[in-house]
């Protein structure tokens, strides 16, 4: 066997083992289609079982239907196991703000990664081949990625791809020699898709240039593979003096200088995912933000998280969660958070208010609207821009108690009482203080 020798070569030094099943992810298209017979001839007589997936997207009416029933029916002659799943695509992108393309990949792989566990199955093989890899690179490119999203991984936890260096002309050779059937989608033929503009457009125009372009982009994307891998490990590494906690994670500056930028930034990046558990939409954009704090202060990330310079150290960490409104009357005091809140009930502390109480009160979180008149300000400003200049950081403001009349701001920590509502000696008496504070 060696039509495709990369093919051959990659197989052969990832699978081995007698008794392993290698499940062919086949959409029916001529890719998928060398990728189940050329992984069924070369398991022939190595003791290694080959089964194939396949999903309907629901996208494409009869012919997804068509597709499915071809798959199962050139299975079923060959004595081939055959799995197969759908799940309705438009319906996920709708509900989940994403795109058809990228609602169909996650519902794709949520079914192969369930089929393979319930097949007991080895690995997944997907026939990725060079000229998806070009495209891949070229599209990332234009959106600005680094060297981590450069290219299709050739392998990526349980998933493999044999055919990342043959080229889609090799497929078609193999196809024909050896008489292959398959269906078209006959979207692909459209240039609406990012992807299909670039293979009817822009590859060709290549190709001319370098009839090897495909094959030494795909080489590229190896090398950029191998050094990003290098550079994650020196993160890793650096990453090994970092403090953590449940929610919260740490690293000195002093650690972070010692690094080149690539490294540094990674590192970060490694903290922020050990603080929520994961790396999805942690872009380079919150990275350079958390690194902008080496002067002081704190900014918000996604998933809840906020970072911040502790002096040492850059920390990342998980923001408790605001706590429920609470209704406050005369004499009451209430539990916000890690806040007590007490009316009227002889409690004076360092943030004691006088005001008025023209209507029923309650304790809330501060809202992105709420304004505040202070006395010696400068007319109604935010409350966010009010605590900014009362020197209280994000983290801090985003936990306190703000006493509430309707959608009226009336009196907060650190603020004190809007000119709205304040009241001389012979006002309510409201006051803020910490759980556990001495009053």
């Amino acid at each position: 066997m060696n039509e495709l020798p990369s093919a051959e070569k990659f197989l052969t030094a990832h699978f081995s083992a007698a008794g392993t099943e290698l499940l062919c992810a086949v959409s029916g298209g001529l890719d998928s289609m060398c990728l189940l017979d050329f992984t069924v001839r070369w398991a022939a007589g190595r003791g290694i079982g080959v089964a194939a997936a396949h999903f309907n997207h629901c996208l494409r009416g009869g012919a997804a239907d068509r597709d499915e029933a071809f798959v199962r029916e050139y299975c079923g002659a060959r004595g081939i196991p055959f799995a197969s799943g759908r799940g309705d695509t438009r319906a996920l992108a709708a509900r989940d703000g994403l795109s058809v393309e990228e609602a169909a990949r996650r519902l794709r792989y949520e079914f192969l990664e369930e089929t393979v566990v319930l097949r007991r199955s080895t690995a997944i093989l997907t026939a990725h081949h060079a000229d998806d890899n070009a495209e891949t690179m070229l599209l990332n490119l234009c959106r600005g990625t680094g060297s981590a999203g450069l290219g299709i991984p050739a392998v990526r936890g349980n998933v493999y791809r044999p055919f990342l260096e043959t080229t889609r002309g090799s497929l078609e050779d193999y196809a024909s020699a050896h008489g292959l059937p398959h269906v078209e989608d006959e979207t692909n033929r459209e240039d609406g898709a990012a992807r299909n503009l670039l293979r009817h457009k822009v590859m060709p125009i290549l190709r001319e240039l370098n009839p090897k372009a495909a094959q030494n982009m795909a080489r590229a994307a190896g090398l950029l593979a191998a050094e990003d891998a290098a550079l994650d490990a020196l993160a890793e590494e650096l990453l090994v003096r970092a403090e953590e906690s449940q929610g919260r994670a740490s690293l000195r500056w002093a650690a972070l200088r010692s690094v080149p930028e690539a490294v540094r930034g990674r590192a970060v990046l490694g903290l922020m995912e050990r603080a929520c558990g994961h790396r999805r939409d942690l872009s380079a954009a919150h990275v350079k933000a958390a690194l902008a704090l080496e002067k002081g202060g704190e900014c918000s990330l996604p998933y809840g998280l906020l970072a911040r310079n502790s002096g040492a150290a850059l920390e990342i960490f998980k923001a408790p969660p605001v706590p429920e409104a609470v209704k406050l009357t005369q004499g009451e005091t209430v539990r916000f958070g890690a806040w007590r809140v007490a009316l009227n009930s002889g409690v004076k502390g360092e943030f004691s208010y006088r005001l008025s109480l023209p209507g029923p009160l309650e304790v809330t979180a501060w809202r992105s609207s709420d304004r505040m008149k202070l006395p010696g300000g400068r007319g109604r400003r935010t409350m966010k821009r009010l605590w900014a200049d009362a020197g209280v950081p994000p983290g801090v403001r985003d936990g306190l108690p703000v006493l509430r009349l309707g959608e009226r701001p009336v009196a907060a920590p650190y603020l004190g009482v809007d000119l709205d509502f304040a009241a001389g000696e012979a006002g309510a008496q409201v006051t803020f203080y910490a759980e556990g504070e001495t009053i």
